[in-house]
């Protein structure tokens, strides 16, 4: 690795640009990773989401080093009615309804009040929830892939600004997780929005492009309007408490 490349402005500027913009793309990544670990016992959450978003930064660094073979997964493999399907279609395509799956599964669980398992002795529970983690960030990681090679042709600012952006996701996850945890109606906001990233990345296989701008900003508008909600729930606590105590 060519370290010099760090000395110039430009591609200092860019690292900060990049690096921005993957932590942006990574907030799905945090979110699903937070509620997907949240099944797991409470010791085990943290080392959930480390060894989660760990292999998140590992997958987009391996891919970073194949970016010659990424542009392969372009070529059509087939084609079903005027649509070509490439590999990278296929994953998405199989991303996105994975999802989807997930997502409903844990709607349906919240909706219908089923108990989550937090056995302790669940090995093999923690182990297929770090597969599901693998398996969508593979997904997530396209993204992330495209943003870089879009914004830098330098492999050594690429990577750095994976692994920094990556290492603030990581530094902020349990915060994500213990606030949407602690949260109910946020968390059926972050899983909706889930539902809408895995819709978009079907409809990215089948080559309908969808804004992304208009879905991250009406969910920035749902969690605003919903934190100002928990804002007056909270403020009108003490007022129905001394309410009670006066009558």
């Amino acid at each position: 690795m060519d370290l010099s490349v760090f000395t110039n402005t430009d591609n200092m500027l860019t690292l900060l640009t990049l690096t921005g913009m993957e932590i942006i793309l990574g907030v799905d990544n945090v979110i699903f990773v937070s509620i997907v670990t949240s099944r797991l016992p409470l010791h085990q959450q943290a080392k959930g989401r480390a060894i989660g978003l760990s292999l998140a930064l590992i997958i987009r660094v391996v891919l970073l080093a194949f970016i010659s073979y990424l542009a392969g997964m372009t070529a059509t493999l087939f084609s079903v009615s005027d649509i070509d399907f490439s590999a990278r279609d296929l994953i998405l395509l199989g991303g996105g309804l994975f999802l989807i799956y997930k997502t409903t599964m844990e709607i349906y669980n919240k909706l219908e009040g089923e108990n989550e398992d937090h056995s302790s002795t669940a090995k093999n529970a923690f182990s297929a929830i770090v597969l599901q983690v693998v398996i969508i960030d593979i997904v997530f990681s396209f993204d992330s892939i495209v943003t870089a090679i879009g914004l830098s042709r330098v492999i050594e600012i690429m990577i750095a600004a994976v692994a920094i952006s990556m290492l603030i996701m990581l530094a902020f996850s349990g915060v994500v997780s213990k606030f949407i945890n602690r949260h109910p109606s946020m968390k059926m906001l972050a899983l909706s929005f889930l539902l809408l990233i895995g819709f978009m990345l079907v409809m990215e296989g089948f080559h309908k492009e969808i804004e992304k701008g208009y879905i991250y900003f009406a969910m920035a508008f749902s969690l605003a309007v919903e934190s100002l909600n928990i804002i007056m729930r909270k403020k009108s606590k003490p007022v129905k408490l001394k309410n009670n105590l006066n009558s």
